[in-house]
């Protein structure tokens, strides 16, 4: 194991780091709630914005304090994203720094800046093309190189086994290893669980779906059904039932942002 310097160490740990890093699962909490928002006006044919992290941003800058609420967002998950690479750089956390968890976290942790960033880009006016068409583009210019198509399948199959592992810890209640429970009644802390598995659940059905568009993108060879977290919602509800379908994800969605509330508090960071 490489030795972490003193001074990483003492950052993952700052009280000011751990605080911006649970600003980062409430700012995570509230861009999945709008996302669940987005999903149900799909559902109800309703649709003002893209049912993905661009919308919820444009969601939440057609509102009142919009802008200061954008603000506190992104200093939040530029904060979490930060507190995530601490974690993969010096195994801080409950799992004691084993290389799965570290992989997790560098992955989560370059994710939420990215994430950031973008909320940044609507604060300067500047959000540039929706992760849709960003998606899209990128499928389609990876598919005119030798073995594009498939690399793009590979990152499909990728994706999918990424919310295959988020269904799993949902049902395997693997997240309440993160949480710091002890203090609650039980009636409390089976509340806080239950809402974790739906919810945690709910998101690796809706990342799983992602996933398969991008793979159905590769065996097409059609770039244009690689289209994101919006388009796949926007496929689901087309099929026979798919806006009752639709509408429990979008419901699971906003249950996981509900539990974000939850891991703001109580995660061991």
């Amino acid at each position: 194991m490489v030795a972490v310097p003193q001074s990483m160490n003492q950052a993952a740990h700052n009280p000011i780091v751990i605080g911006g890093a649970r600003l980062g699962l409430v700012a995570r909490a509230v861009v999945y709630i709008v996302l669940g928002i987005l999903a149900i006006e799909i559902a109800t044919g309703k649709r003002n914005h893209e049912a993905d992290q661009h919308g919820a941003f444009a969601t939440i800058a057609d509102h009142p304090f919009g802008l200061f609420l954008l603000w506190v967002l992104a200093i939040g998950l530029l904060a979490y994203g930060l507190w995530r690479i601490f974690r993969a750089v010096t195994g801080a956390g409950p799992r004691d720094g084993d290389l799965w968890d570290r992989l997790r976290s560098a992955g989560s942790g370059v994710a939420y800046l990215l994430l950031s960033a973008s909320a940044f880009a609507f604060i300067a006016g500047n959000p540039g093309p929706s992760p849709s068409q960003r998606q899209r583009t990128v499928t389609g210019e990876l598919m005119k190189h030798t073995a594009g198509r498939w690399l793009v399948g590979l990152v499909g199959v990728i994706v999918v086994a990424i919310g295959i592992g988020m269904l799993v810890e949902g049902a395997r209640r693997k997240f309440a290893d993160e949480l710091d429970l002890s203090s609650l009644r039980h009636e409390t802390r089976s509340a806080v669980i239950a809402v974790g598995v739906v919810g945690t659940i709910a998101r690796g059905v809706a990342v799983v779906l992602v996933g398969a568009l991008v793979v159905a993108s590769a065996i097409t060879y059609d770039a244009s059904k690689s289209t994101g977290l919006d388009g796949a919602l926007h496929t689901l509800a087309r099929q026979s039932y798919g806006s009752w379908l639709l509408g429990l994800i979008a419901l699971g969605l906003i249950t996981f942002g509900v539990f974000g509330f939850a891991a703001a508090r109580w995660e061991k960071l």
